[in-house]
């Protein structure tokens, strides 16, 4: 073959791969990527419980640029894996939409939920199962010496305090409204586990009832159809409440027989801030 042939060949070929090659494109910038900062998480000592408790919390989208105060709504559970999330989260639609007042919200994370959240009980079954139950009055001390002052002198607070939680947190709910009513102003309780004992607390309701101060205060309950395990006990206990609730007290219970224990915490929730923290009329 001559070298003319030779070259031909290797300037076909040549073309032709040019032509069959993909054609480079200029380099994507990488996509811009920052954190979604929902709150802040503390890692608070306890004394009261011999160990470093989770306490996270939301702060209403004008708290930085403003000098307000603000109430304060307590949410048992309230570990970034467990309930702050979705109470955040209505906190922060009801301050978008303004259909209700902003709000800080402290998330208090639970470790041993039956250990912190449930009264002692004397059920040898349930004592036999959950061998570190019944410490609700240490991790009470923990929530009104530790928790409530971490929050007072670091955030602006306007004083008036509520406290929700759900299940076995609404069980401390109530025994914290019973027992203690003057730590909060307002109790929500959703699906609380007065089962508990053998419904031991809401059978023991009316005499704390009787022996509470006549302050202000507002308890919300409310229960899915969940059984009369759960049933029961809540009808003992709205019946000592409207037996001897003094006329201080604010109280409503309402039955949610479309819900279950485990869809019922949301809406029930997002009902409790428009009835505490409604937008005044205007």
């Amino acid at each position: 073959m001559s070298m003319i042939s030779v070259r031909g060949l290797v300037l076909t070929i040549g073309l032709a791969l040019s032509l069959t090659a993909p054609v480079a494109h200029a380099q994507t910038p990488p996509t811009a990527e920052t954190p979604i900062v929902i709150g802040r998480s503390y890692a608070l000592p306890s004394a009261i419980m011999g160990a470093t408790r989770e306490i996270n919390v939301w702060l209403p989208p004008g708290y930085a640029d403003s000098d307000r105060t603000y109430p304060v709504l307590y949410v048992l559970d309230g570990g970034q894996d467990q309930d702050f999330h979705h109470i955040s989260g209505l906190a922060q639609l009801g301050t978008v939409a303004g259909t209700t007042r902003d709000v800080i919200v402290v998330g208090i994370a639970s470790v041993d939920r039956r250990n912190e959240l449930a009264l002692p009980t004397q059920d040898p079954e349930l004592i036999a199962r959950y061998p570190t139950q019944g410490h609700s009055d240490r991790f009470r001390r923990f929530v009104a010496e530790e928790v409530e002052p971490f929050v007072e002198t670091r955030f602006r607070t306007s004083g008036e305090t509520a406290l929700m939680g759900e299940s076995l947190a609404g069980l401390f709910v109530v025994e914290t409204f019973l027992k203690e009513p003057q730590m909060f102003d307002a109790y929500v309780a959703v699906s609380p586990s007065l089962w508990w004992d053998g419904g031991q607390l809401a059978r023991q309701s009316g005499a704390h009832l009787r022996d509470q101060s006549n302050a202000p205060r507002t308890l919300i309950l409310t229960l899915g159809d969940e059984g009369p395990e759960m049933q029961a006990p809540m009808d003992v206990l709205t019946a000592n409440l409207r037996d001897h609730a003094l006329p201080g007290l604010s109280w409503s219970f309402t039955p949610r027989p479309t819900e279950t224990h485990a869809t019922i915490y949301h809406g029930a929730a997002l009902d409790a801030f428009r009835r505490l923290y409604a937008e005044p009329a205007k």
